[in-house]
């Protein structure tokens, strides 16, 4: 009986292998002039050739399904799992591969009651243009008032690996924020710590320095960090911020500044080097970003209001002024590239592509704080022209914030709280050479219903050229010093 059973097992293994291999299109007794529903959205989308499996289920139940995809180089047809489009990781990184450059059209087929139904088809435009392989950002849970596990984690965006970098409770479920990149090196980031551990940590090939954020009486925090592509200064700002919560409003959190200034940090000195250009007891500057050659710094910049009280009268403008490295100088005058007392609207997270031409914005009605703010869309801003536009493909009916270029310029990763309006999630953008957005995507998980119970936000996703290699320990003995 032990023999026939591992016959009939090997059978049943070679028959379902033999299956696998043999899915085929079949003939369609309807063609339906719709669209699937799907989840994700993965309709019509542009997508790097190193990216993960674009996996994602039917909206609505059938006996059985196929997905059917076509390029130059071929026909491929996958059966459903249920529902569950889970398309093979080895055979699509081949496949994409070879159909860089090229469109892959999407067929999805629902047989229900012995009867196919074929969908509109839809594409795949897979870019020639390269993603950087990881993404960083921190989990955090929305509570609004309370934290208690938080986390900077790593993603491998060519598979699906997720690894942890830091996690809050191995030191003390202290608030960690703010981790920073230069130019999208893995090997030189800082992130703050608050509370018992609070300081700016700054990693540099593995090793970990530690700086108090109290670098004078004026000075007591830093805040919202950008590096210069040196990596010799970092721009902060210097918030003094309060949170509120609002019992009716659509804009659930409030959060805004008492008080804020723009410093360049030298790294090498320990020393913050200031300007009465951006840094003004008269006016609110924040969200500093330098240009790719480092010669410029932007940030955006209001006048002071009274706080609270005057909450939704803060707008703020984009503002830059020049800065020399040799002389560890601001080069003023203040330039201002977006009024908000001409144009409207309020601008914070100014992000500067790497070659230069462009910067894109989030800009909502009023304030700084624009990640709880439903009217926050992306724009972009052509540094060569001075004109801005949005980013209407990108954008959608709620939430737009946080933003970050790839290498090449051509992507961007931004948060969004398009799904429910409570949850950040990371979506990708292909930028082309005149600054036009394709339609973004979610970004893929192993299985299509991981955000349906993952009750984490991405917060702050930013695009890395390799993997960060991170020794805890060090980040410990750094902590307690």
């Amino acid at each position: 009986m032990k023999n026939m059973s591992k016959t009939i097992g090997g059978w049943c293994f070679t028959l379902c292998l033999l299956s696998a291999c043999g899915v085929q299109e079949p003939m369609a007794d309807v063609q339906a002039d719709v669209l699937p529903a799907l989840f994700p959205d993965y309709v019509d989308v542009t997508i790097p050739a190193n990216i993960a499996p674009l996996r994602f289920r039917l909206s609505e139940p059938a006996d059985e399904a196929r997905l059917v995809l076509e390029s130059p180089s071929g026909k491929w047809v996958l059966a459903a799992d249920g529902r569950d489009f889970l398309i093979p990781q080895k055979k699509w990184k081949k496949w994409l591969q070879e159909a860089q450059g090229e469109t892959i059209r999407v067929k999805v087929m629902t047989c229900t009651d012995g009867k196919w139904t074929a969908y509109r088809t839809f594409c795949w435009y897979v870019s020639a243009d390269v993603l950087d392989p990881y993404l960083v950002y921190r989990l955090v849970e929305p509570g609004y008032v309370l934290w208690n596990k938080m986390g900077i984690y790593q993603r491998d965006l060519t598979g699906f690996d997720e690894k942890a970098l830091l996690v809050n409770t191995q030191f003390e479920t202290n608030c960690m924020n703010c981790h920073t990149f230069n130019q999208r090196n893995p090997h030189q980031w800082l992130f703050h710590m608050r509370e018992k551990l609070g300081g700016t940590y700054f990693v540099r090939d593995g090793q970990v320095r530690k700086v108090n954020g109290k670098l004078s009486d004026r000075i007591q925090s830093l805040v919202y960090p950008y590096w210069h592509p040196s990596g010799r200064f970092v721009a902060f700002s210097t918030n003094t911020t309060r949170q509120a919560f609002h019992r009716s409003d659509r804009n659930r959190v409030e959060v805004f500044d008492l008080a804020s200034d723009v410093l360049v940090y030298d790294i090498e000195r320990h020393e913050a080097l200031t300007d009465s250009c951006t840094a003004s007891p008269a006016v609110f500057e924040t969200f500093p970003a330098f240009s790719p050659d480092g010669s410029t710094l932007y940030f955006c910049s209001a006048d002071t209001l009274s706080m609270p009280t005057a909450f939704q009268e803060v707008r703020y403008s984009l503002c830059s002024i020049g800065f020399d490295a040799e002389k560890r100088t601001f080069v003023p005058p203040v330039d201002t590239l977006y009024s908000s007392a001409a144009e409207g609207g309020s601008v914070s997270f100014p992000r500067v592509s790497p070659d230069g031409r462009f910067l894109v914005y989030t800009k909502a009605s009023y304030g700084n704080f624009s990640i709880w703010h439903e009217d926050a869309d992306l724009y972009l801003l052509d540094l060569q022209t001075r004109q801005s536009h949005p980013l209407e493909a990108a954008n959608s009916d709620d939430v737009e914030s946080y933003h970050t270029w790839s290498s090449n310029s051509r992507w961007m990763v931004f948060s969004s709280r398009r799904m429910d309006g409570l949850f950040t999630r990371p979506y990708i953008v292909h930028i082309d050479s005149l600054g036009q957005a394709a339609k973004p995507f979610l970004l893929p998980q192993a299985s299509p219903g991981f955000y349906d119970t993952f009750r984490f936000s991405y917060n702050l996703p930013e695009l890395v050229e390799g993997e960060v290699d991170m020794d805890r320990q060090q980040v410990l003995e750094a902590a307690r010093q």
